[in-house]
């Protein structure tokens, strides 16, 4: 006898899916469960009003990783604590002075900072992000210089030895970078070893390195080491950052500006 799943109980369950993978299907959900497709599409939807979830094209991913290896696309990761990185990534670019070079690294967060950079400045931008070099072109006063090497497609960046190379060639005001995971014993790390190894080189190339991340990668770790906080300059990040890293943060001597989310 086919075994059949009242409303509530298949949310439950689409739950426990998520936090063992990360990310459902519309389709496999509706097979496994022998419901419509609609009625699946019912409970993401009310599973994400009740922000347990995001609906994204076919299915929906979780709100948090729940995976320190997982390396998601940049699409679903663009729907993550949007707010957030809007303003961290406005404050972040309110830093930047005019004449100055910079490294962006690639990421969502970073695509921000990219965005409120002052048009009227005269910079010099170095990048591994596509999408970011991209919104950058139409920008008459930048001069933007893409790394070449390996394009990742869940990112839009580009990784390995030729990127690694071509950076030997520059020394920059700033380095913005990008974080995905970070805490006060393992430091700065990524889910993706060649990401980690550019990271690596960026942070040798730049006068001042400024990482720009929202409370949520707190007390998380990823995969590939990129380094410990005491390589970071400047941290900028939001009002929820909890209070043994603020502490940590200040007795290392790393400038903090702490952007309020809830005056935002």
């Amino acid at each position: 006898m086919e075994r059949h799943y009242f409303a509530k109980e298949r949310r439950t369950l689409i739950l426990n899916e998520l936090k063992k993978k990360g990310k459902v299907k519309v389709t496999e959900l509706a097979r496994d469960f022998k419901v419509t497709e609609v009625s699946i599409r019912k409970d993401l939807e009310e599973l994400e009003n009740r922000k347990l979830l995001i609906r994204v094209k076919g299915g929906a991913v979780s709100t948090y990783s729940n995976s320190q290896y997982e390396d998601r696309l940049i699409s679903e990761k663009a729907l993550l604590h949007q707010r957030e990185k809007m303003n961290l990534g406005a404050f972040a670019a309110s830093l930047v002075q005019d004449g100055e070079s910079l490294i962006i690294d690639s990421g969502t967060t970073m695509m921000q900072v990219a965005r409120f950079l002052d048009s009227n400045l005269r910079l010099t931008i170095i990048t591994n992000a596509l999408d970011i070099a991209m919104s950058l072109y139409k920008k008459t006063n930048f001069q933007v210089i893409v790394l070449g090497g390996t394009m990742r497609k869940t990112s839009f960046s580009t990784v390995g030895l030729l990127s690694e190379a071509n950076l030997k060639n520059f020394y920059t005001d700033k380095l913005f970078l990008g974080v995905d995971s970070v805490s006060i014993r393992d430091g700065i790390s990524t889910p993706d070893i060649e990401e980690a190894s550019l990271n690596q080189a960026m942070l040798g190339c730049a006068r001042e390195v400024i990482a720009v991340f929202d409370s949520s990668k707190v007390n998380q770790r990823s995969f590939a080491h990129i380094s410990m906080l005491d390589k970071v300059d400047t941290v900028v990040t939001d009002n929820h950052l909890p209070d043994e890293l603020r502490d940590y943060i200040q007795l290392k001597g790393i400038k903090l500006h702490v952007v309020s989310m809830d005056e935002a």
